[in-house]
């Protein structure tokens, strides 16, 4: 079974060394610690290996380019592969690398145009359809081989919830045990498919530090009356609604140290989260 980590505590290693030298977060890492003893707050951990991963570098999109570390979001994602709830958010505390970095290049088949919602109704109402031979096109992507990682990450739950953190925990823990999910998780793109596990304990991260410069956090969704895209909201008032609104990307720099990468707990409070 998954448990929480044995230095709940020190809350990792931004709490005492980090948190002392930057107030934004010694205040982050002290709310995350009162949220732990009030049961708000359970970390898990969850093993995740692939055959191959595609970290898509946004600067590098159209020849894609993989991140060398998987992305918080990636991660984030993974894990909602595995449980999603509208009475949680999980926030990404640390991705160890458990495998040395390896590339590989690919050329694959993709097309030109974005798909989009005005074009179905347009092709519904004329009968027509998409081509994807006439909108073909080949482009190279450098993607990881053989990655595992092990995941660390905060269930938070959401404030209008009164249900136990316990149970939401549990759930989890079963789940990656007998290995169900909602979706299969990927690595970065679909085609790249994720294996997960309950870490046996022989996890052991990889000898490397290293600067990995501009990193994605995630993409953070803000209500907005001009907003280009819906999205459903899960506020902490209540039940999803449909929300109008925009994505923006947010960025982080982002470090690896003896093989782990530790996401830094304030972008969490600057987004709200």
């Amino acid at each position: 079974m998954l448990s929480p980590c044995p230095r709940r505590d020190c809350d990792w290693r931004f709490s005492r060394v980090a948190a002392g030298k930057n107030p934004e977060l010694k205040s982050r890492a002290l709310q995350v610690q009162r949220a732990r003893k009030r049961k708000e707050i359970e970390l898990v951990e969850v093993k995740l290996w692939g055959d191959h991963a595609l970290f898509t570098r946004p600067e590098a999109k159209v020849e894609r380019v993989s991140y060398d570390v998987m992305t918080p979001s990636a991660a984030r994602g993974a894990l909602e592969g595995i449980l999603w709830r509208p009475a949680f958010k999980w926030h990404i505390r640390e991705i160890a690398v458990l495998k040395p970095i390896k590339r590989f290049s690919l050329l694959r088949n993709e097309v030109n145009s974005l798909a989009s919602s005005r074009s179905a109704r347009a092709w519904q109402a004329s009968g027509g359809g998409f081509n994807a031979d006439e909108d073909r096109a080949q482009r190279h992507s450098l993607f990881l081989k053989d990655v595992a990682y092990l995941i660390k990450a905060d269930i938070v739950m959401q404030p209008h919830v009164t249900e136990p953190l316990a149970k939401y925990v549990e759930m989890f823990n079963r789940r990656v045990q007998k290995g169900q999910c909602h979706h299969q998780p990927y690595l970065g793109t679909r085609e790249c498919s994720a294996y997960f596990a309950p870490p046996d304990g022989s996890e052991t991260p990889i000898e490397l530090t290293s600067d990995l410069g501009r990193m994605l956090f995630d993409i953070e969704f803000q209500p907005a009356r001009n907003g280009r895209l819906n999205y459903i909201s899960h506020g902490g008032s209540g039940p999803g609604k449909v929300v109008r609104g925009t994505a923006l990307p947010r960025f982080f720099h982002a470090s690896l140290r003896n093989g782990v990468l530790t996401v830094p707990p304030e972008l969490y409070a600057r987004s709200g989260s």
